[in-house]
């Protein structure tokens, strides 16, 4: 089982201003505490020891209040000097992570298990295997299209009449799959950037659904909504 989980915390939380004005999305108060307190105790409760936060908006905010520890777990921050986006940041992290990681984006909660999800991805020889959950917001999310063997064709799927797969936030990572990548000047997006071009490369490449809860606190009612279901 992997131990070791990167959380990405860097990003701005624009269209969250209006809730959280002075804090990084991830710091975002749920029910008395900081949404990646949330996070970080779903992993540790399916045997993750350590961190890796990529931190970079209020970035002193997330290291002031966990410090080197949380409960059990280590922590070590990775500093974004700059916005990366969410692939930059990734990149920036792979001089200092394990060879295979889970990967969480930092708004997002999904209630899986990680080691059915560990399983497959070791059963499939995956590179790179994302959890999946299935909607009818097609306007908020792009399909995943998978084959008979759950091996994504696309991430970008279009689909305006019936429900889809669509990327639940939390990935497993062999770092090997972004040797080609580098960062550049520029924002790289794992979503936008990065995936597309490994879906159509790389064979090795899975999505497994689960049918747990998923919530995306990104958007002002999304964020409301989960003050209410976490508080209950």
């Amino acid at each position: 089982m992997i131990k070791t989980a990167l959380i990405l915390a860097g990003g701005f939380g624009t269209r969250l201003r209006s809730e959280v004005s002075d804090l990084p999305k991830p710091m975002a108060p749920i029910a008395g505490r900081p949404f990646l307190e949330y996070q970080m105790d779903f992993c540790i409760n399916q045997g993750v020891t350590k961190f890796y936060l990529s931190v970079g908006y209020l970035k002193d905010k997330i290291i002031n209040y966990f410090g080197s520890n949380y409960k059990s777990a280590e922590i070590v921050y990775l500093i974004e000097d700059r916005p990366l986006g969410t692939g930059g940041a990734i990149l920036n992290s792979l001089d200092s992570i394990d060879q295979t990681f889970f990967l969480l984006n930092g708004d997002t909660f999904f209630d899986i298990n990680l080691l059915d999800f560990f399983n497959f991805h070791q059963a499939q020889k995956s590179l790179f295997s994302m959890a999946l959950f299935k909607t009818s917001n097609t306007k908020r999310y792009m399909g995943i299209k998978l084959d008979k063997n759950n091996k994504i064709l696309s991430c970008h799927e279009e689909s305006k009449n019936q429900d889809i797969l669509a990327n639940g936030g939390i990935y497993i990572v062999n770092k090997d799959i972004f040797d080609n990548f580098k960062i550049n000047e520029n924002k790289i997006s794992l979503e936008d950037d990065i995936l597309p071009k490994i879906v159509r490369k790389e064979s090795r490449v899975y999505g497994l659904s689960f049918t747990k809860f998923f919530i995306d606190i990104g958007l002002p009612e999304d964020y409301k909504k989960a003050k209410t279901l976490f508080k209950n």
